[in-house]
């Protein structure tokens, strides 16, 4: 009877299971990784054998997120491999053209059907008046992430930009390459096939970075997301019947959930990232202190910001073709990463209020004199107009039911009372402890956070441990009965 129970959980760890797929914030992950990183140590002066022995990892972490469609992602692999080939190949220019242009189409026809058929035959079902019942199409994880990115290699090869990749296994480890294969950073090939062949050398200031990063990721995420998540998911399964006030605590709530969620996958990967000796570009840089709807988007979810800026907006033409185009550049633009995130109406009018919120302050900015937007009241009213224009759009963002989301709005603009703080708080004191503390570390300025992190780094290794013992113990007094997937998983 043991020996079949330890064979359960044996199987348990190699094979894949639709209810528990493997994620950085749980126990499987980091046996696993742990096992991984024993062995690397060896290999990682090898090249050769470090390209097969991550190659052979990823997918396996692939495998363990979304079971065979691993197969489909390694035969994109394969396509895009050779499609780069051909692309440096060629030289008529009509031909590279059209092989590009196929390249994209093939990428993109798989996430349109993972992504978008359930929500495009629901469309063409309610135009006819028919009843439309969902097509069962699982979303492999990550399929969004890597199409954009294997889009950005075949433009930059097409563009002259980089050379392509001339081993299909070099290739393989700069898609699959685990850390960030799921949920980004979005990393283009310029950046990252440079570091796949050279010597990596470890020194204690890098591996501490990376503990460190790691270390707030699981923070983050399992310890401030995940416990605002419980409080989010229940206001949202039916808003109108909380009170005004619970909504705008959900509404902040769900704000700081899915920046500490998805913040804490990207700090997580780029640690993870520097452990082995890669670096990954950043991806957040304190998007809330934000002053403005642009300055937003310079500063969340970078490698997708910068992706739709030079792959679609400067692309069709960007504020090369006069002010009205300039506006209309934009809106497709956030229109189509809106849909990115994700197929039903809702995201579509969260990337258009983007869109217009974008249009909106650059015609501020051209109206306006820059001593008034400077000025102490400027500065302070534009950080409070974004952030809760932000924070407002996310209600849609977080209800793909697009009359849930009016519903919570409707509630907090004509049922909100201050006599609900005081039970509020004796209800929810957990809640509003993670809210003051998620907000009040991410308000802190960023020098003091670079201080924070030369402190860790600087500090002797038995206090690193106890920082480690205390998140740890942190996140089992905190979390959920079953281990939450990241928001992200789902684009």
């Amino acid at each position: 009877m043991q020996f079949d129970i330890l064979w359960q959980q044996l199987q348990g760890l190699w094979l894949y299971d639709p209810k528990q797929p493997m994620l950085f914030n749980s126990g499987t992950f980091w046996l696993l990784f742990l096992l991984f990183l024993a062995f690397y140590r060896y290999l990682y002066h090898r090249i050769q054998a470090r390209l097969v022995y991550v190659v052979v990892f990823s997918l396996f972490f692939y495998y363990k997120s979304s079971g065979w469609y691993v197969l489909v992602f390694g035969g994109l692999i394969v396509l895009n491999y050779y499609l780069g080939l051909w692309l440096s190949r060629l030289r008529v220019p009509d031909n590279r053209r059209l092989l590009l242009t196929l390249g994209i189409v093939s990428n993109l026809s798989f996430l349109l059907y993972f992504k978008y058929t359930n929500f495009l035959v629901q469309q063409i079902f309610y135009l006819m008046g028919g009843d439309f019942e969902r097509l069962d199409i699982f979303l492999p994880i990550g399929i969004s992430f890597y199409t954009f990115q294997v889009i950005s290699y075949l433009v930059d090869v097409y563009r002259g930009e980089i050379a392509p990749e001339r081993s299909l296994l070099g290739f393989a480890f700069y898609l699959s390459f685990f850390p960030q294969l799921v949920a980004g950073p979005i990393v283009r090939a310029r950046d990252f096939l440079p570091q796949i062949r050279r010597p990596i050398t470890f020194d204690l200031i890098t591996l501490h970075t990376g503990t460190y990063l790691v270390l707030k990721g699981l923070f983050k995420k399992a310890v401030i997301a995940d416990y605002l998540a419980q409080y989010v998911d229940i206001v949202y399964s039916n808003p109108v019947g909380y009170s005004g006030f619970e909504n705008l605590m959900a509404m902040y709530a769900y704000t700081l959930q899915i920046y500490c969620d998805f913040s804490g996958y990207s700090d997580m990967a780029i640690g993870l990232g520097l452990w082995m000796g890669f670096h990954l570009p950043e991806n957040f840089r304190s998007p809330y202190q934000s002053g403005s709807i642009t300055e937003f988007w310079r500063r969340w979810h970078i490698s997708l910001s910068f992706w739709l800026r030079d792959y679609l907006y400067i692309a069709m033409g960007g504020n090369r073709k006069g002010v009205a185009k300039q506006y209309v550049f934009l809106m497709l633009t956030m229109l189509i990463g809106g849909l990115w995130h994700g197929a039903s109406w809702s995201f579509v009018v969260w990337g258009g209020a983007h869109g217009l919120g974008l249009m909106v302050h650059k015609w501020f900015v051209a109206q306006t004199p820059a001593r008034w937007r400077e000025s102490e009241v400027g500065l302070v009213l534009g950080w409070l107009l974004t952030f809760h224009f932000v924070a407002v759009l996310w209600v849609f963002f977080r209800n793909a039911d697009f009359a849930l989301a009016l519903g919570s709005l409707w509630q907090i603009v004509a049922h909100f009372d201050l006599a609900f703080v005081a039970p509020f708080w004796a209800a929810r004191p957990w809640v509003c402890v993670m809210l003051l503390l998620g907000f009040t570390l991410h308000f802190i300025p960023h020098w003091f956070k670079q201080e924070a992190l030369a402190w860790f780094v600087g500090w002797p290794l038995i206090v690193k441990i106890i920082f480690w013992v205390l998140v740890v113990q942190l996140i089992i007094q905190f979390q959920s009965e079953t281990v939450q997937p990241f928001i992200y998983f789902q684009f």
